[in-house]
């Protein structure tokens, strides 16, 4: 027998993500309102009992002249993934979505397919043979991934093109780099960095790096050089409003839900992060550092700082985001692989984004449109 699938309250929704370790932060309610390009609601699954066991953020986007929408959540919804009868909480999630005028539903599942250690994706790095992170072995696979990937083609979903790609600059990122804090103490996870890193964090402290936390008005700052990071690593910037919506949207809901830290050194700031935080759940979401006075290390600073304000918060996971799958010399990105490799943590690979088209032609069109962009 199906869940009943309702819209909840946002408050209902929070009470459900504040009892869970980790839900991401594309699945609390208050991300909709980081997106005002699109229509958010909280969707809940309910027991025979009556009893909320599911939530979702989904993200309705207008089609432009039709009242048809393309309905997203983003590394959600926060369901039991391992539940052996997907149908139950898929089929009435789909059916709400088709009655309400979804013409097409994204979604992406918080699944973990596989997992490669520090050591295994050095080594790969290291391989001139080696061309792609997908095609290394692996040091863990997660089992319980390839029966929700069967049961999700079973059902109709179709595995989104750009999840077999390099989804590096993707919404929702398919390889990420973690390092776990669970059980782990502040000395324990220094440790485990590489001897670079640590060299770096006292060299920083040496030349007088000082990382201090920033509020709303210290968003300008983080914003210009992060435009300096954008012309550099060859990515579109998002505008300063995004940031300054994030900011609001976010703490709003919690205090600590975001953060902005600063690495200033003799009245400069060299280095910018943000760090959002749900549960026991962190991710370093974005970064900015300048091309100027980079041997006084000011992003292992920022870095070193966040993982022990996380670690504080009481943390059992720091997430580095999106990493590329492309291992070549030649690829940009390279160097972040292994400036977040340097932690000591594992590169972490999730199912990616799944589509299931309620009306194919208007998939279809979404798709021809999409690619042309």
């Amino acid at each position: 027998m199906s869940f009943r699938l309702k819209v909840i309250t946002r408050e209902d929704h929070l009470a459900f993500v504040r009892a869970r370790p980790s839900v991401s932060h594309m699945q609390v309610p208050s991300w909709g309102d980081v997106k005002p390009d699109w229509r958010a609601e909280s969707l809940g699954w309910f027991d025979e009992t009556g009893r909320l066991v599911g939530a979702g953020l989904v993200l309705l986007r207008p089609l432009p002249k039709l009242k048809r929408y393309l309905a997203y959540l983003p590394e959600g919804p926060v369901i039991d993934w391992a539940a052996p009868n997907l149908e139950r909480w898929l089929d009435p999630m789909l059916a709400y979505l088709k009655q309400h005028g979804a013409f097409s539903v994204k979604m992406g599942p918080p699944v973990v397919t596989r997992r490669w250690s520090a050591e295994a994706v050095k080594a790969a790095i290291a391989e001139p043979q080696a061309r792609q992170l997908r095609d290394v072995e692996a040091t863990v696979h997660e089992p319980r991934a390839f029966d929700v990937a069967d049961q999700l083609r079973r059902m109709g979903w179709q595995q989104a093109e750009s999840a077999g790609e390099d989804s590096f600059a993707a919404g929702q990122p398919r390889y990420v780099f973690q390092v776990p804090f669970a059980e782990r103490t502040l000395e324990e996870i220094h440790r485990g960095l590489n001897q670079q890193w640590r060299r770096n964090i006292k060299k920083a402290e040496k030349a007088g790096v000082k990382v201090v936390q920033g509020d709303y008005a210290d968003l300008p700052s983080f914003y210009r050089i992060y435009v300096e990071t954008a012309e550099r690593d060859r990515f579109i910037p998002r505008p300063l409003a995004y940031f300054q919506r994030m900011w609001t949207a976010l703490r709003a809901e919690d205090p600590d839900r975001m953060r902005l830290y600063l690495a200033h050194h003799e009245g400069e700031v060299l280095a910018a992060a943000t760090m959002l935080t749900v549960g026991e759940h962190v991710w370093y979401s974005y970064g900015a550092s300048t091309s100027r006075k980079r041997e006084v290390q000011p992003n292992n600073a920022i870095q070193w700082r966040m993982m022990t304000d996380a670690h504080a918060l009481g943390a059992g996971l720091y997430d580095f985001r999106g990493i590329t799958d492309t291992l070549e010399e030649s690829n940009h990105l390279l160097g972040l692989l292994r400036f977040k490799v340097g932690t000591g943590g594992e590169a972490v690979e999730y199912l990616g984004e799944w589509d299931f088209p309620l009306n194919k032609v208007l998939h279809k069109a979404l798709d021809l449109y999409m690619s042309r962009r």
